[in-house]
């Protein structure tokens, strides 16, 4: 796997440790504040203590599922206020590594809602620079894979908006984006660049906004591959909540294990001392 270079990070602080220090947050969104579409019992409300505490907050995903706006409203309606711009989706990290590079015509195997953030770039299947490998559910066919694998054995890049293994709608696990990234590379013989989590570059980016020294940012989510491994990976806290996708065999993968191990957001405030 090829990971996107991280940025150069501003601040210095503690690593790890509990509560006590000031902190911003990244937290996660499906599986960690709702699952299956419904709000995670308390975590309307531990979102505003943490506001009401100062503590400044950043949401991050690597849906592909839906654009900005939806998220923002399905937010709303669980009694969470979020603003566009406090959305860090992969969607829209991958459309700003596009632009930084000068890519020009993709390949999009995501959901058209999501297609909005790639506006100003050509968008077929015909000689793309660029094949972005998002999400598509029940929408994957053997002649969309195959497309793929065509255009980049004539000379496409790869590019996985995420590369989740399975995630949890509500009702069971079912297979994310990765499987088909990993088909794609095999088949290709080419690494996929990582765009959204684990990579540490879309954590640090999430981090610049806000405002607080890097050490002192606290990622918190339900996926211990991709929440706690790629925050550690960016150099930030971390905190894994037993909701959505979490296993426990999962942090037996890890080098260094999270600061806390929570039952779930509800008790985020108490751990920072909110």
């Amino acid at each position: 796997m090829m990971v996107v270079p991280a940025f150069s990070r501003t601040g210095t602080g503690r690593r790890g440790g509990s509560g006590g220090a000031p902190v911003g947050c990244i937290i996660d969104l499906d599986g960690t504040l709702y699952e299956g579409g419904v709000a995670i019992e308390g975590a309307a409300e531990a979102v505003t203590r943490l506001r009401r505490a100062g503590i400044p907050v950043v949401f991050a995903t690597n849906t592909t599922r839906h654009p900005r706006r939806v998220l923002v409203e399905r937010l709303r309606v669980m009694g969470i206020g979020v603003a566009e711009d406090e959305l860090h989706t992969a969607p829209r990290a991958a459309a700003a590594w596009l632009r930084r590079r000068e890519a020009r015509r993709l390949m999009l195997l995501l959901p058209e809602a999501a297609w909005k953030e790639f506006a100003g770039f050509e968008v077929g299947e015909t000689s793309p620079d660029h094949v972005v490998v998002g999400d598509l559910g029940e929408a994957w066919t053997f002649e969309r894979l195959n497309t793929a694998f065509r255009a980049l054995l004539g000379g496409a890049k790869l590019v996985a908006i995420h590369k989740n293994r399975f995630w949890n709608p509500g009702g069971g696990l079912q297979l994310d984006a990765g499987p088909f990234v990993a088909a794609l590379e095999y088949a290709a013989g080419t690494p996929a660049i990582l765009v959204g989590k684990p990579s540490p570059a879309f954590f640090e980016t999430a981090a610049g906004t806000l405002g607080v020294p890097f050490g002192q940012v606290l990622v918190v989510g339900d996926a211990v591959l991709n929440d706690v491994r790629g925050g550690q990976a960016a150099g930030c806290r971390t905190v894994a909540v037993r909701t959505g996708s979490f296993r426990e065999e999962d942090l037996e993968a890890l080098d260094t294990p999270p600061e806390a191990v929570l039952d779930s957001i509800a008790d985020l405030p108490e751990h920072l001392g909110a």
